[in-house]
């Protein structure tokens, strides 16, 4: 895939692996549109790139405004006149148990995570399915596959997320639009910072795995041959991620009396 001319739309923007992404698609010669809900930093990612960001359009996104995302789409579509790449990766995560969690905050996770991503999807799809091209490429997780403590609502919208679009693929084969499940583990960044914790409030700490994990600029390295390729799913991820991948495939039985001794940050 030669991204150069192509148009591509990241959620999830302003830092961390969407970040990562934009200086990414940049460097690959692509017209890039950048959303998150903070325009002020979107600006600063903007002005980071290079001396001519002419190639760069800045659309602010609310992932809980579904209904703001016909018009958000239509503003997309305007900027360079098609979209070739949707990378959803907005998203938030969690550091609480069940019996402190309220409903508002499952909700609010889900509404994020799962129809901030399908409901964007929709919206561009038929674009795609029209001109029998695109790739919409969305930041799932480790989590979506394994549940751990403190994440339940985390890896809820995370598991939809991947059923959804595992789904969607294949309706999508035929109209040569490709699917992509991005699935990392750790990585610097300030997820766990920005989670919620029971009541809706930031987490607003580092955790000890995420401090030591790869960075997003490297996690991001590592998969762009992978996206280039069309793969339709990417795991990167430590040796214990992988280790549980590998451990759930073949006894789910093991893997659970492993992680119910484990400390989750």
């Amino acid at each position: 895939m030669n991204y150069q001319g192509k148009t591509v739309w990241i959620t999830g923007a302003s830092s961390g692996i969407g970040e990562a992404f934009t200086s990414a698609f940049y460097k690959e010669g692509a017209n890039l549109i950048l959303s998150s809900r903070r325009q002020e930093v979107l600006e600063e990612v903007k002005n980071s790139l290079g001396d001519d960001p002419s190639n760069v359009k800045i659309i602010t996104l609310d992932l809980m405004d579904t209904d703001s995302f016909p018009e958000k789409t239509k503003e997309a579509m305007g900027a360079f006149g098609q979209i070739d790449v949707l990378i959803n990766n907005g998203g938030v995560s969690q550091r609480s148990t069940v019996v402190e969690s309220e409903m508002s905050t499952f909700r609010r996770l889900m509404e994020i995570n799962y129809f901030g991503a399908v409901g964007l999807t929709k919206e561009v799809l038929p674009h795609m399915v029209e001109r029998q091209s695109g790739h919409i490429i969305v930041t799932s997780s480790v989590a979506g596959k394994i549940g751990t403590k403190f994440r339940s609502g985390y890896a809820g919208s995370k598991h939809a997320v991947q059923g959804f679009f595992n789904s969607l693929r294949q309706e999508m084969y035929e109209h040569n639009v490709s699917v992509t499940l991005l699935c990392p583990g750790f990585i610097k960044t300030d997820i766990s910072k920005n989670a919620l914790t029971g009541d809706g409030s930031k987490f607003d700490k580092m955790g000890d795995a995420h401090s030591k994990a790869m960075t997003a600029d490297e996690m991001v390295a590592k998969v762009m041959p992978k996206i280039k390729a069309l793969k339709e799913e990417i795991y990167v991820t430590g040796f214990k991620e992988k280790l549980a991948l590998w451990v759930q495939r073949f006894s789910p039985t093991l893997l659970n009396k492993i992680l119910k001794n484990q400390k989750v940050t």
